[in-house]
């Protein structure tokens, strides 16, 4: 095993000359040697062994793909190589390797939504535009009320390719949350020929992942089709938790002469655990590294706690619930039918609908954070002995947010060429019904329920929204063909929503932490009828090409109720009003430009070079700034967040990508990224200025180096990855930060042609290996407040992967 793991590791760095990147391997080799972290490697050791056991002939090298068909800057990862990273990966996840993106998760397959952080130019993930198939996914927030994570809306063996366009994205892209760029995600057709694919990962912390699809092949006139399921397990790498579930993908597709007719369907079942981020402030005198919880040892949790449910004095606000999880069940589908009308002239109108049925849990401590007093308000003149014995007298309550989502939407668009020009033009319409419930349960000494369940019977209702919300966009755009080398593309969109939310629950007085009376009630109406866009493509040679491109987005207000930055989370009706009458959507206006080469050489050591360069400049106004209404941030009380408007955020950014292939069997591929977003102004709060202006937008990085290392020796393909991510900034006014950190994955891929015959066919194995250094320090940062405090969540251990697949 060792002298594969030198092997594997040596071959790799052969494209790796940095020499930062040789300690680190180094380091890690000799860790593995040692046997430290035992249980993350055993799994290490398992996948690791059979390295030696391929007889291939030579994988095709992984690449990053650049868009040059696009006026705009946006890169494209496959399916092989995103699965090369780690089968089953999501596909947000995949997008770390490309320039401009800082994505972090707990888990390696960066399925856990509660703590996952993204960054792409300065903007945060609910600022960017997702779309699966042209299907909006909404703005990805943990809380979600208008869309669901693409790992969730389709398997990830299914994703064809996933496109990402840094700063600006398709007038076509249905997203009310674009403001810095657009994600889209393809799911695959069903294939040609009638066969079947199974697919199993096994490695650290029991993990168990298994896909299978049926492909139905061509019959009849034009059809195919596939029906897939995978099923997941993995426990937590730092407590017991079993993150999970089942999802089922079915596609039909009939491609006939006159058209293209697709239907899909995705059913999602999810259980993922949520790790409690620890808390950082002078005040706090306990800061662990992690926060597990302490499910299922319930006799060791009620011992934790003092006789009136209270955790130890000494851990502050760092203390340890029993469990918490998010629960995540999914129905997504759509019709589909691309028209041919003529020869030239298409029209494509799609309808979908998504039905979400989700819950957020957290059973922990009633003495902690303020919890004594809300439960006075429901239960008043009980004493702590009293509220104990009300809560199932084990020392713990169980508080839960419950989601409703029920949406449906048209999206409709006409292509048709005329002469030199390719115009287009469409509609995307949305209604979409929302819930929000906010409610506490018992947790019976007796019979303690488990993060694997719903509860049930609620003791307290906090509060309840539903919020009604309709989305109009509009866009027309024509394409330019001026010469054989030079196209220019000018267009406009235009964005309209229609929201109306209600509290069919009010908190009681009190029940709030900043004193809410009641939660705002009423309509908000936003339109923005002209959001252009221009821009040009040229081809310089046949190997070279320029382009630039201008374009103004908005982002929509948020229509979730009771929490985040929402103006029916505000704290009460007259603030709803005064932000009805004064606030503004965030806006931004994006300019970028750059070069785009491809180009062979023969008889030197370098066979060719293909990359992008590309610089940005973006003007972002009305920036709203999410601030906590609690002394901690992500307080288990809750409350109605403050937003403040800051005016504008410039940002200036640089991306630089290339692969440089030497030879057919070695390439290296690197993507260094610097980008400046700050401030332009202070914010006022309580009558008094937050001094931000010229301060850094926290939680984004100025620089980042992400690379991939790819060798191809004979029977097997050796992939290195590295992702360096700069210092981040952790408050508003960037009084508090977190260091850079620097992580390697390790990638082996091969064929077992003894396993093939007359059944079997193209079996094939893949050995991951994620944080191969044994790194550690924080991961993502949570921030929420102007200065003095902030949460982190860290980087989790090696962990190791083996995964074997074969067609039949």
């Amino acid at each position: 095993m060792k002298k594969t793991l030198h092997t594997a590791t040596a071959c790799a760095l052969l494209a790796f000359p940095m020499l930062v990147m040789a300690q680190q391997v180094a380091g890690a080799v000799a860790a593995m040697g040692a046997g430290s972290a035992a249980a993350a490697d055993n799994g290490v050791a398992a996948v690791a062994a059979v390295a030696a056991v391929a007889a291939a002939d030579p994988a095709p090298m992984a690449t990053v793909e650049i868009a040059t068909r696009r006026t705009r800057s946006a890169v494209a990862m496959s399916n092989s190589d995103m699965q090369k990273i780690l089968p089953g990966i999501n596909p947000l996840k995949a997008l770390q390797t490309l320039p401009g993106v800082s994505f972090q998760t707990a888990d390696p397959w960066g399925n856990n939504e509660q703590n996952l952080s993204l960054f792409v130019h300065g903007f945060s993930g609910q600022q960017l535009g997702y779309t699966m198939d042209g299907v909006p996914l909404g703005d990805q927030q943990y809380g979600n009320y208008n869309g669901l994570s693409p790992q969730r809306a389709v398997i990830s063996e299914n994703v064809r390719r996933v496109i990402l366009s840094t700063g600006a994205g398709d007038l076509a892209t249905a997203s009310t949350s674009n403001l810095g760029g657009t994600i889209e995600a393809f799911s695959s057709d069903p294939l040609s020929q009638r066969g079947a694919t199974l697919q199993q990962t096994v490695g650290s912390y029991n993990t168990s992942r298994t896909f299978v699809r049926y492909d139905s092949g061509a019959y009849g006139n034009g059809n195919s089709a596939y029906v897939s399921a995978v099923h997941q397990e993995q426990r937590a790498w730092d407590f017991h938790g079993r993150q999970g579930g089942d999802q089922v993908n079915a596609k039909f597709v009939n491609d006939g002469s006159g058209g293209k007719l697709t239907f899909f369907f995705n059913y999602s079942d999810k259980i993922e655990p949520n790790e409690d981020s620890t808390v950082h402030a002078a005040s706090e005198k306990f800061q662990p590294y992690t926060r597990p919880f302490s499910y299922p040892d319930f006799a060791q949790a009620v011992g934790y706690l003092s006789p009136t449910g209270d955790a130890p004095a000494g851990e502050g606000n760092n203390y340890r619930n029993y469990y918490s999880d998010a629960q995540r069940t999914d129905y997504l589908s759509y019709l589909k039918y691309d028209w041919k009308l003529g020869a030239a002239t298409s029209w494509s109108n799609q309808v979908y609908y998504h039905h979400d049925n989700g819950v957020g849990v957290v059973a922990g401590p009633i003495g902690v954070a303020g919890l004594p007093a809300l439960f006075g308000v429901y239960f008043p003149g009980q004493s702590r002995a009293d509220l104990k014995a009300r809560f199932g007298n084990s020392g713990y309550a169980t508080r839960t947010t419950e989601y409703r989502i029920n949406r449906g939407g048209l999206l409709s668009t006409l292509r048709t060429e005329i002469g030199e020009h390719q115009i287009e033009a469409g509609l995307w319409f949305e209604r979409n019904l929302s819930s929000a419930y906010r409610r506490w349960y018992a947790l019976d000494v007796n019979n303690p329920s488990s993060p694997y369940q719903r509860p049930s019977d609620p003791l307290i209702t906090q509060y309840g929204s539903t919020i009604a919300n309709k989305v109009v966009q509009l866009h027309v755009q024509d394409e330019w063909r001026l010469n054989p080398d030079l196209i220019v593309q000018a267009g406009l969109k235009s964005s309209l929503q229609f929201a109306d939310g209600r509290f069919p629950v009010q908190p009681k007085l009190g029940a709030i932490a900043n004193g809410s009376t009641a939660l705002p009630e009423g309509e908000i109406i936003t339109k923005k009828w002209l959001l252009p866009q221009a821009g040009a493509r040229w081809d310089l040679s046949a190997n070279d090409q320029a382009f630039v491109n201008v374009q103004k987005n908005m982002r929509q207000f948020v229509t979730y109720g009771g929490g985040g930055a929402s103006p029916w989370s505000l704290a009460s009706q007259a603030a709803f009003d005064l932000f009805k009458a004064t606030a503004r959507p965030e806006t931004s206006i994006t300019y970028e430009a750059g070069l785009r080469s491809s180009r062979s050489f023969e008889g030197g050591v370098v066979s060719a070079i293909d990359g992008q360069l590309s610089v940005y400049h973006v003007d972002f106004k009305d920036r709203l700034l999410q601030i906590s209404p609690t002394a901690v941030i992500s307080a288990i009380i809750g409350g109605n967040p403050l937003l403040a408007n800051v005016g504008g955020v410039r940002t200036n950014g640089v991306d630089l990508s290339a692969t440089v292939h030497f030879g057919p069997r070695l390439s290296f591929y690197d993507a260094l990224s610097y980008n400046r977003s700050t401030y332009n102004d202070d914010y006022l709060s309580a009558g008094k200025a937050v001094p931000t202006a010229g301060k850094a937008v926290p939680g984004s990085p100025e620089q980042m180096n992400k690379s991939v290392a790819t060798l191809t020796l004979a029977d097997t393909q050796f992939q290195l990855i590295g992702d360096y991510v700069g210092k981040r900034y952790a408050t508003y006014t960037n009084d508090l930060s977190v260091p850079s950190y620097f992580l390697l994955s390790l990638g082996v891929t091969g064929k077992l042609n003894f396993m093939n015959g007359t059944l079997v066919k193209n079996a094939r194995y893949s050995v991951n290996v994620s944080n191969l250094a044994q790194r550690t320090g924080s991961l993502n940062v949570v921030v929420g407040a102007a200065s003095g405090t902030y949460n982190t969540f860290p980087i989790a251990p090696r962990q190791g992967f083996l995964t074997v697949m074969a067609d039949f």
